[in-house]
């Protein structure tokens, strides 16, 4: 006799995730974002790799349905990722200032 069904625990689970997850995300100095977002496309590449193999391995059409919109979804998050960590570092580079124009010398 289940006292709280399954899918209550799982939603529960599953808001409780994204609490944690927002208050982690926020709390982040700004020197950890660079090396927060190696980490997440790291991540989601790893999400690709289980959704190719989950549309592999599944003979329903749902099934891989779900697998190439997750693939799909995850190599979106990869790609922007990747643009969003290039230009945060492109913020921490050294800019080229203009050499000065020397008056009065020739």
């Amino acid at each position: 006799m289940d006292i709280v069904s399954p899918t209550i625990i799982n939603l529960i689970i599953f808001v409780l995730a994204i609490y944690v997850g927002y208050h982690v995300v926020w709390t982040v100095t700004p020197a950890l974002h660079t090396p927060l977002m190696a980490v997440t496309n790291a991540i989601s590449a790893i999400v690709i790799v289980g959704a190719m193999l989950a549309a592999a391995l599944t003979e329903t059409t749902l099934g891989k349905t779900m697998g190439v919109l997750a693939v799909a979804l995850a190599a979106v998050n990869v790609f922007g990722g990747f643009l969003v960590t290039r230009r945060m570092l492109e913020m921490f580079k050294k800019k080229d200032r203009p050499a000065k124009a020397v008056e009065g010398k020739h």
